[in-house]
């Protein structure tokens, strides 16, 4: 065994561990999860164009989502974006966060001129955990972060005591 089979990036290829006391199903289990791990996780195109689908047009953003007692706060990562991107959009329990990303790059020097442009557009549906006003949803934009404040609808808030009549 050389020393780059234990670089777990280097491996030629992986060695198959399985425990003594392991049940059927379980090693079935295994066996299909590594094989389904193995189809999807490979690039379904050739290796000239490794890396093509990014440039194509898939841009995902990372959202994070935070519950507390009176509202849902969403913020969203999306540098190199303007607010003029962005459309947030409230339906019912749904909050839809979309947009077009577009990126333009020029270099010149004495034997050659050379232009990029890439483009991408997203979008990402979140289902909120609560009932939320939707006329005091508010949303700031700050270097390339979207943050959303979704106040939660006041419920039960107040207790009322009900009398009972007897019939």
């Amino acid at each position: 065994m050389s020393i780059t089979n234990l670089i777990p990036w280097k491996r030629e290829k992986k060695v198959p561990v399985q425990r003594e006391n392991a049940q059927p199903i379980d090693v079935f289990q295994h066996d299909m999860n590594r094989l389904f791990d193995e189809f999807f996780g490979r690039s379904f195109w050739p290796a000239p164009f490794e890396g093509f689908g990014e440039s194509a047009g898939s841009f995902t953003p990372s959202v994070d989502i935070v519950e507390t007692d009176k509202d849902i706060q969403v913020s969203a990562e999306l540098p190199g974006m303007t607010e003029k991107d962005i459309e947030v959009s409230l339906s019912g329990d749904l909050l839809i966060i979309s947009g077009e990303k577009k990126e333009e790059r020029e270099e010149k020097d004495k034997n050659y001129h050379r232009i990029e442009r890439s483009y991408g557009s997203f979008r990402r549906s979140v289902t909120l955990p609560a009932e939320v006003n939707g006329d005091k949803v508010t949303a700031g934009f700050k270097e390339g972060v979207l943050t959303i404040a979704l106040p939660k609808v006041e419920t039960g808030k107040t207790a009322k005591k009900i009398t009972i009549k007897a019939q």
